[in-house]
């Protein structure tokens, strides 16, 4: 049976999914997504690091970045 972004069974055929989101929704199961056992803290955290990366940074600096990612984007294409 094929399995979600964090391990959780899922249904592997269209109409099976189909009902589920349908028991889901209705309420009929409730949809669990597992803890990731990850400091929450650390997690709200990690998120306002790369905003604050970009505010510090010049535009030239983030265009040079964004250009280089796109290089290695295309190589292989």
């Amino acid at each position: 049976m094929p399995r979600g972004p964090k391990g959780e069974k899922r249904p592997a055929d269209v109409i099976g999914n189909a009902v589920h989101v349908m028991r889901v929704l209705t309420g009929e199961i409730e949809d669990i997504i597992p803890d990731d056992d990850k400091d929450q803290a650390a997690k709200a955290l990690g998120k306002k690091g790369g905003a604050a990366r970009a505010r510090a940074m010049t535009p030239e600096r983030r265009a040079e970045i964004a250009r280089k990612a796109a290089q290695e984007r295309w190589k292989n294409k």
